[in-house]
């Protein structure tokens, strides 16, 4: 099995109007996350969690910054098609029209391997 990075993005509008939903507005959230958990099973290594607070990192210091980057979560999968299969109806590509996934496929460094 391989293992998959998914890094939800949405514009900093769309991220400031989730931080301000209702409790109503919350609670319907968590519920459509719940659902696409338990669909996702045991492919669902890590559910994630919101981020936030960005900071640049150069050879010459850090700086804040702007990141349209607000979650990810850690899958598992046999290939990047079946990884894809458990994010294409997400509902967080429904939450705002900007809303995107990105899928990354960890890469192993044999150098590292145990």
């Amino acid at each position: 099995m391989k293992r998959y990075i998914v890094l939800y993005l949405a514009p900093l509008s769309v991220a400031e109007r989730f931080a301000q939903a209702t409790p109503a507005e919350a609670a319907k959230g968590m519920r459509l996350w719940q659902e696409w958990s338990a669909r996702i099973g045991a492919g669902l290594l890590d559910p994630g969690k919101p981020l936030g607070n960005a900071r640049r990192v150069t050879p010459t210091g850090t700086r804040e910054t702007d990141s349209e980057v607000i979650g990810m979560s850690i899958l598992q999968a046999t290939c990047m098609d079946e990884a894809l299969a458990m994010v294409e109806d997400h509902h967080h590509l429904h939450w705002a029209e900007q809303c995107e996934i990105v899928v990354l496929e960890e890469q192993p460094i044999p150098e590292l391997q145990r």
